[in-house]
Parts: structure tokens; sequence; C-alpha cells
């Protein structure tokens, strides 16, 4: 008996579909994983009363985090003081030498203070002229307390007021505090709060990615 087309078709696509080969694997590009977000950048602070450490946040503040590694590298803050101590406000320095001459600095930066970063305690800024918003290069100063009074003003235009939060302390909080202790008055060009025995930033290091 012949069997109609028809009713071949059962039987051989079955058949077909047996000896048809397993679709082969779709490869998966090394990009299309995720990298990890690299770490951010640390640096030391040796000073005559003992080590800082800080951590720097390059995506809230890449200008000014850029231009601190800049005058990092060069040794720029080697032999510095902390020519400003206020207690229970903040720790400046950066600029000076121990005899309170100021040290040479490159073009200012823009103020980068709307990036959402506060300054609270332990955070560390860029200090600038009070009247004049894009002046800072070397001084930066951390926040002894929390200090919104040195955000941006609500209602300024962004970036025109405040002083930029560009990373935070991470160990020697209490270095800075025995560092406000030291006795202040005022010295060379400034009317108040130059400790009377200088504190020294002997040397700024740049610590590997991750180091704790």
């Amino acid at each position: 008996m012949l069997l109609r087309p028809a009713l071949l078709l059962p039987l051989l696509l079955p058949l077909a579909a047996l000896a048809a080969p397993p679709a082969p694997p779709v490869p998966v590009a090394a990009t299309d994983a995720q990298e990890p977000a690299p770490a951010p950048p640390r640096v030391r602070l040796e000073t005559t009363m003992g080590e800082i450490v800080l951590e720097l946040d390059a995506a809230a503040a890449p200008r000014t985090v850029e231009n601190f590694l800049a005058y990092a590298r060069e040794g720029h803050y080697n032999g510095t003081v902390f020519h400003r101590v206020v207690p229970g406000l903040l720790v400046q320095g950066g600029g000076f030498t121990p005899d309170l001459q100021p040290k040479p600095s490159r073009a200012p930066i823009p103020n980068e203070a709307g990036n959402g970063l506060s300054n609270r305690r332990g955070t560390i800024a860029a200090a600038r002229d009070r009247g004049v918003s894009e002046s800072a290069t070397t001084q930066f100063f951390i926040n002894l307390a929390d200090n919104p009074a040195f955000d941006p003003r609500p209602g300024d235009s962004p970036y025109t007021s405040g002083y930029a939060v560009f990373g935070r302390v991470v160990l020697g909080m209490d270095v800075l505090e025995r560092i406000a202790a030291v006795p202040t008055a005022g010295q060379g060009p400034f009317a108040a709060w130059v400790p009377t025995t200088p504190v020294l930033i002997e040397r700024v290091q740049l610590l590997d990615p991750g180091t704790p």
C-alpha cells in the first residue's frame, strides 16, 4: 500500500529534528561584563604630629582632585605648614613655608562646590579667596565639625559660592584634633590662628589603590 505524502510528514519531522545539530552557544564579548569601578585615590599626609590618610572623590570633584594630586606629585606640599588652625572649625594648610612665605602656584581652578558633597566633619575642601569663586590653587582645609555655612548658598547659581569638598579623612582625625589643640596666635601676615609651634606636613605620599 502506498502512503500518501501527508501521512509521511509526521514520520519525517521527528527524524529531521533528531538529525539537526544543536545551536552553538552565543559568544559573549568580554566588554559586555561590567568593569569594576576603580578604587578612589588615597594620599597620606605625614605630619610632625602624626599621619592623616585622605580618600579623594574624583567622581564628584574631578578638577579639584586632579589639581591636588598634581601638586602632591610635584612635592609641593612637602615642608609646608598648617598655617590656620581654628579649634572646632578647621585645619588649613598647603600654601606656606614654616616662615610663612607663600609658595608659588599655578592658575586657579574652577569652583566645584556644587557637586553635592557637604562640608561635614572629616571632609577636605579646597580653600580659596572669600570673594572670588574661582581662586583655589594649592591650599586646602579639613573640617573639624559639620560646617554647612561653607556649602553653596541656596538660590545661588551653581559653583558661584561655597567651598568644594573633594574627599574625606579615613585615618587620622585624632591627629587633627591634636593639631587643633596647639596654641595659636597672630604671626606674619595673619592676624590670628597660626600655631605657635609650627605643625609641618613633612611629606604627602600617593598610596596604591585600595590601600586601607
